[in-house]
């Protein structure tokens, strides 16, 4: 009787992510265990100017990717030639910071001769909920499923039937503002720095949306619509704060805070059951920078729990940009046969195909 092949090594894949303000890589297996990542932050280099500088993101990806990569492959305790595939986020993101990722994973690419996977940021997001670090049990989340991304330059409702983007079809989304853009002007507004999202967060637990002395309502709330709209939230505390009634103290911050985290968390909830109950699943994910929000993680598993639908909201570094989720959608990707040239250019626009159309106008 011939002794039995050891079973081949599951596939494991470098991931590599650079499209706005971190730098980061990391090396997941097919099953979403994640061997080994990195994520430098450029938070200190764009707060002096309250918001990201793409020219200043692009250099400090140039200058800190090569370690990056080094040092997660060394975590990983692999070489280079044990990879199955290099993944890269190639679209959207900023153009500049996305070129330094592409061009350093081309090179990798080429050097070990491995496939080469580009992969769309939005696509990584929605396929975070499926990592698993040290300590983490299984993803318990299954196909098809409503994905909510929300970050800060992303607001989309998608219907998730796989992992590949052809498998993906959104739903609504924001006609302006994403929801962290928002959050970032309104902080921004009321003093508080950047980023502003988790500022706001913050105050706005000690807040009282009662003593807020504005009036805010949910957007773009008729019947069916799947469509979102956050830039008249943030013009309506615009002109609370330069108005007579403005905040002259932290607790009235603190209170506007609550009530503009309280519309916008509503909003983001409402829009997701009314998407699950029209296309009749009862599975839910939450993605995205903003995800990592206290009142929308907490909000958002209530009202599912209340509807019967099951939520899945990842760990606080799965929400936020990562190559971990980057590195699996490569993996999903190289399953179905994918993989792309050397010539792979990068893109600022997503590849999924949007329904929501921006600006005013005819509603859906």
């Amino acid at each position: 009787m011939r002794p039995s092949r050891p079973a081949p090594p599951p596939l494991t894949v470098l991931g590599i992510e650079s499209s706005c303000d971190e730098t980061a890589a990391a090396v997941v297996r097919v099953d979403g265990v994640v061997l080994a990542e990195r994520v430098h932050s450029q938070i200190a280099l764009h707060a002096p100017f309250g918001g990201v500088v793409p020219e200043v993101a692009a250099r400090d990806h140039l200058r800190m990717v090569a370690p990056l990569v080094t040092q997660t492959l060394a975590d990983a305790g692999m070489a280079l030639a044990q990879l199955d595939a290099i993944a890269v986020t190639y679209r959207p993101g900023l153009l500049g910071a996305l070129l330094v990722g592409v061009q350093m994973a081309k090179g990798l690419a080429w050097a070990a001769d491995k496939p080469l996977l580009g992969v769309d940021h939005l696509v990584g997001h929605l396929l975070s909920v499926f990592l698993r670090r040290e300590g983490e049990a299984p993803a318990t989340i299954t196909f098809p499923f409503i994905g909510l991304l929300v970050s800060g330059g992303h607001t989309s409702l998608y219907r998730c039937d796989g992992p590949v983007p052809t498998h993906i079809r959104e739903l609504g989304g924001t006609r302006d503002d994403a929801v962290g853009e928002a959050y970032d002007k309104v902080a921004k507004l009321l003093g508080l720095g950047y980023p502003g999202g988790p500022a706001v967060d913050r105050l706005a637990a000690s807040g009282d949306v009662t003593r807020a002395r504005l009036s805010l309502r949910l957007p773009m709330m008729q019947k069916g619509s799947l469509e979102m709209s956050f830039s008249g939230i943030k013009s309506a505390v615009a002109r609370h704060v330069r108005g007579p009634d403005g905040p002259r103290n932290k607790r009235d911050v603190a209170d506007v805070c609550a009530l503009f985290q309280q519309v916008v968390v509503r909003t983001l909830v409402l829009k997701t059951l009314r998407a699950a109950a029209q296309e009749k699943l009862t599975r839910v994910v939450v993605a995205g920078g903003v995800a990592a929000n206290s009142a929308l993680r907490f909000e958002m598993r209530r009202a599912c729990k209340r509807s019967a639908l099951s939520v899945v909201v990842p760990p606080l570094n799965s929400c936020t940009d990562n190559a971990a989720m980057i590195a699996y959608a490569g993996v999903q990707k190289l399953l179905a046969g994918g993989q792309d040239p050397l010539s792979l250019a990068a893109h600022t626009k997503t590849e999924l195909p949007p329904v929501t159309r921006k600006g005013r106008g005819r509603r859906r």
